[in-house]
């Protein structure tokens, strides 16, 4: 094992979703684990609670939305920089906010490689030289570049999220009041942008088959509608972040599209069936579990966006030609659940 030249904690900094934050834990688990190093974590709010606990993070220094806004940010990249002065910055963002945090920086800065250009010129050309590139890594990998070391392969960085007993009985508890027999499968049906969520007739269809068939469901997530309202086992709008992670711990898969709660499902160990639409593996964001699965639709359209943000003249059909019967037979296979 190799020492970190540094005795003060790195800081890290990834004010960004929760699926993005989720997608660093491993790699900090990698890096205490081969430089002995420890790090102090800078992100939103929402974002904290999935860092507790977690044996690389010496400190977590949480920032409102308010001071992110461009004039706060200047103000609160100051103060940030003085606070820390001396130590290690590793950006893991690569956005504006980051790099004026670094101009401010008072101490040596780090930073990862996004692949920036190459993701836009594949975006806009779809050529295969530029597809192989953003391939060879995935984002943890790239991550773990920040350090200028080859980053290790992707199941070695899968995401890492620190649970407690007391939280896991809890969602146990939970569960086996509604629930008799395994196998369990946990469904998140809803999206930040709707471009990536599987269509609601068939979530609904795909329950059809696994009640038919005697498999348990659980829905959770957060969303305006909940899928199956007053059905006591959609858990939408139910459960903190934490809650959510004791659940998925407990269900034998989730089947969710590109997703937060699809990071969230791989760093407590649950296996991940993820419908890829406009979206892509090669933008380095799928589960990368040994036992995780990817179903998509080989069209020539796709990747059509970074977020799945884009309106689409076909009605994304590369989503929606995602069968609930193709996904169920999945869902099949992964739990060895015979009908």
């Amino acid at each position: 094992m190799k020492s970190s030249t540094s005795k003060k904690p790195a800081v890290i900094v990834r004010l960004s979703h929760m699926g993005d934050v989720a997608l660093t834990t491993g790699v900090l688990s990698h890096w205490h684990r081969t430089r002995c190093d420890s790090f102090i974590f800078i992100t939103r709010v929402m974002n904290a609670s999935l860092l507790e606990n977690h044996p690389a993070i010496a400190g977590i220094r949480t920032l409102p939305n308010e001071s992110l806004n461009t004039k706060a940010w200047i103000r609160q990249a100051r103060e940030l920089a003085s606070e820390y002065t001396g130590h290690r910055l590793i950006d893991l963002h690569g956005t504006l906010r980051s790099r004026i945090l670094s101009f401010f920086w008072k101490g040596p800065v780090q930073r990862y490689p996004k692949f920036g250009m190459t993701r836009r010129l594949y975006d806009k050309t779809h050529m295969s030289r530029f597809r192989r590139i953003l391939e060879a890594t995935n984002v943890p990998q790239r991550y773990a570049m920040a350090l200028g070391e080859k980053p290790p392969t992707p199941d070695k960085l899968v995401p890492e999220i620190y649970l407690t007993d007391d939280e896991q009985k809890d969602a146990h508890r939970t569960l086996t009041e509604k629930i008799a027999n395994a196998p369990l499968v946990a469904l998140h049906p809803y999206a930040t942008h709707p471009a990536k969520q599987w269509p609601r007739e068939h979530w609904n269809s795909l329950i059809q088959l696994l009640d038919a068939s005697g498999i348990n469901w659980v829905i959770t997530g957060r969303d305006a509608v909940p899928l199956r309202g007053g059905d006591n086992r959609d858990y939408t709008n139910r459960t903190d972040l934490r809650q959510t992670c004791a659940l998925l711990k407990e269900a034998d898969i989730l089947v969710t599209g590109d997703s937060g709660p699809m990071h969230l499902a791989c760093g407590v160990g649950t296996p991940v069936a993820a419908l890829f639409g406009p979206t892509a593996k090669a933008w380095g964001f799928y589960p990368s579990g040994p036992k995780d699965r990817v179903l998509e639709k080989n069209i020539p359209c796709r990747p059509c966006s970074l977020h799945g943000s884009r309106e689409c003249p076909e009605g994304f059909d590369c989503l929606s030609g995602i069968s609930p019967k193709e996904v169920f037979a999945t869902v099949l296979q992964m739990t060895g659940h015979a009908v």
